[in-house]
C-alpha cells in the first residue's frame, strides 16, 4: 500500500471509531473490543501515511504504545497527573483490561499481515 492508501484507510477507520464512540453504548462488545482492535490499525495506518516505516517494527511499536496506555489505565495515570481535559480523558481511557491488550495484539497482527500482503 502507498501513503495515499494508508491515509484513506486512516480516515475511514477514524470515522468508524467516531461512529462507535457516538452511537454504540459503552457496555457493547463493538465499543469495548472492536474499538480497541481498530485503534491500533488507526495509529499504524496514520504513521504509514506519513513515513514508510518497516512493517514489523511499526506493528511492535504500536502494540507497545497501546499496552503502555493500558498500563497507565491500571495505575490511574490520568488521575495521578490531574488531567481534566474531557477528550484526553476519553482518548487515554480509565479502565484496565486484559481483553483490550488482546484486541491490540489482534489488531496489530492483522494490519501487519495486510501490510505484508500488499507490499509484495
Amino acid at each position: 500500500m502507498n501513503k495515499l492508501q494508508y491515509f484513506i484507510l486512516t480516515i475511514c477507520v477514524f470515522l468508524i471509531e467516531v461512529a462507535i464512540a457516538k452511537f454504540v453504548p459503552s457496555d457493547n462488545f463493538i465499543r469495548s473490543s472492536l474499538g480497541d482492535f481498530l485503534v491500533v490499525i488507526l495509529i499504524y495506518s496514520a504513521m504509514k501515511s506519513v513515513i514508510n516505516f518497516d512493517a514489523k517494527e511499526l506493528a511492535v511499536a504500536v502494540f507497545i504504545f497501546a499496552v503502555g496506555i493500558e498500563v497507565g489505565q491500571y495505575f490511574h495515570l490520568i488521575d495521578v497527573l490531574g488531567i481534566e481535559n474531557r477528550i484526553l480523558r476519553i482518548a487515554l481511557g480509565n479502565t484496565f483490561s486484559w481483553q483490550d491488550i488482546l484486541m491490540y495484539l489482534l489488531g496489530c497482527n492483522i494490519i501487519f499481515a495486510v501490510d505484508k500482503a500488499y507490499s509484495k
